[in-house]
């Protein structure tokens, strides 16, 4: 038996203004070019060009030339508010000068560039191409060459033997960053230390490397030095020089936004004035909107004629209006929730960006700037996800200010990024004959009045990148 029953029930749903700002927030200042550019293109309605003046030469009147005109202007039935469409983008100056930050040239596409100097083959060059593209991020190659001959015959379909790969190899090993094409860290080690201008140093450390690699990198110098026969003072200045050498080489080169040179520009600057914190957001590269005037004046002319062209024409331009109405007002919105929730950071870690010492960083999360804005906390995440500030002691990514805190002896909250800067301290400070264990740790932060637990010390180390005390230890 079928039933039909009514009932009713609430449903949220977003307007297309809000899933368009909520997209809008999301964006850094770069990727908004781009989405106005866009929209722009895609919509005609939309103009950036600068307002036209009368041309006096060719007699034109200037009360005859189309005049500028504002959303506020027509009436397009639209229940929403109209919004004036002309909207200040543009700091005091027109472009002024900005800091950037820049990723550097791409790993990979410095090793072609190099291979582009050597006098091979154009085979020789694709088995190149193809070995250099199997690198790991840090310039290793881990993948024996027997792989590499299959996977260059089934996947690139080019036909080679395990010795032409090995000469191949050898010869990318030679190129910049040294290191580079090394198949585990002792061989990148000896291709920088071989590269060197040899000296005595340099051939010890390279006899400590070749034959006990095992042995050094568990700190057994005291066997290394009966091994090879040497005294301390030729053990250190050996050492001096294996910890000098680069044991990720491709890290020399970022190849964060692969194989393309990228600038991060700054969504926000922070300038100490007069003693005063003053923010902005500078955003000169983005252009100013306005109706183009053509499809303006379409509209204008519909509303007093009855003719049907006219009127098909009104009902696509009005469409279009609509459009810009609301990806207008979601710039809007998006300028002051990014700018109300900077500057909400920026009060709640006032006396951190006065000096840009870690140690007047508070424990911040998500929720704390979330209660001070009123915004939601995944408003907030939103704000925070790749955008960058520019203060007077740096660029940072806002995710840098969000820290959770424990409490130090006097209950007081304290970061967690100033735990790890006064960690840091303690390593700095140890003895490297006999490195502080992590329970030695626990104690030293103890004394200066932190209450953390050797657990929280292990994985704290861990993220600063500080090994155990068993591999601190020097001579």
């Amino acid at each position: 038996m079928i039933k039909q029953e009514l009932s009713l029930r609430q449903q949220q749903k977003l307007s297309p203004l809000q899933i368009q700002t909520i997209k809008l927030i999301e964006l850094p200042v770069q990727e908004l070019e781009q989405r106005i550019r866009k929209e722009l293109e895609e919509n005609p309605v939309l103009d950036d060009d600068p307002p036209e003046k009368g041309e006096e030469d060719d007699g034109t009147d200037i009360e005859d030339a189309p005049r500028e005109v504002s959303l506020s202007e027509i009436n397009t039935d639209d229940p929403i508010p109209s919004y004036n469409l002309h909207i200040n983008n543009y700091g005091k100056d027109e472009r002024p000068e900005y800091n950037t930050f820049s990723v550097k040239q791409s790993f990979v596409q410095s090793l072609r560039e190099q291979l582009g100097f050597r006098d091979i083959t154009d085979h020789e060059k694709a088995v190149a191409y193809f070995i250099i593209g199997s690198l790991d991020d840090d310039g290793y190659l881990r993948r024996d060459i027997d792989n590499l001959v299959d996977d260059l015959a089934f996947r690139a379909n080019i036909e080679t033997d395990a010795a032409e790969v090995g000469k191949i190899i050898a010869m990318i090993q030679e190129f910049d960053p040294p290191g580079v094409g090394a198949r585990d860290l002792r061989e990148c080690l000896l291709i920088q230390l071989r590269g060197l201008r040899q000296s005595q140093d340099v051939e010890d450390a390279i006899s400590i490397v070749d034959g006990y690699f095992q042995e050094f990198s568990n700190r057994h110098f005291q066997k290394i030095m009966g091994k090879l026969g040497l005294d301390e003072k030729r053990m250190k200045a050996a050492m001096a020089r294996i910890v000098r050498l680069n044991p990720s080489p491709g890290g020399q080169i970022d190849d964060s936004y692969a194989d393309h040179a990228q600038q991060v520009v700054p969504d926000f600057v922070l300038e100490l004035q007069d003693g005063e914190l003053k923010l902005s957001m500078p955003r000169f590269s983005i252009p100013e909107l306005r109706v183009n005037k053509k499809y303006a004046d379409i509209l204008l002319d519909a509303a007093s004629s009855s003719e049907r062209q006219k009127k098909e024409a009104a009902t696509f331009v009005r469409q279009k209006l609509d459009s810009a109405k609301w990806f207008v007002e979601a710039l809007k919105q998006r300028h002051n929730t990014l700018f109300t929730t900077m500057q909400a950071i920026v009060d709640y870690q006032h006396d951190y960006f006065m000096d840009g010492d870690e140690t007047n960083l508070k424990p911040m999360v998500l929720k704390d700037i979330a209660e001070k804005t009123g915004f939601d906390i995944s408003t907030i995440s939103r704000v925070v996800n790749s955008k960058y500030i520019e203060t007077h002691f740096g660029i940072f990514p806002l995710k840098y200010f969000f820290s959770e805190g424990l409490e130090n002896k006097e209950g007081e909250e304290v970061s967690t990024r100033e735990l790890k800067k006064v960690l840091q301290e303690c390593v700095d400070a140890e003895d490297k004959r006999k490195p502080l264990t992590d329970d030695q740790l626990v104690e030293q932060m103890e004394k200066r009045g932190y209450n953390v637990a050797r657990r929280t010390i292990a994985k704290y180390r861990d993220q600063l990148g500080i090994p155990k005390a068993r591999l601190r230890k020097e001579l």
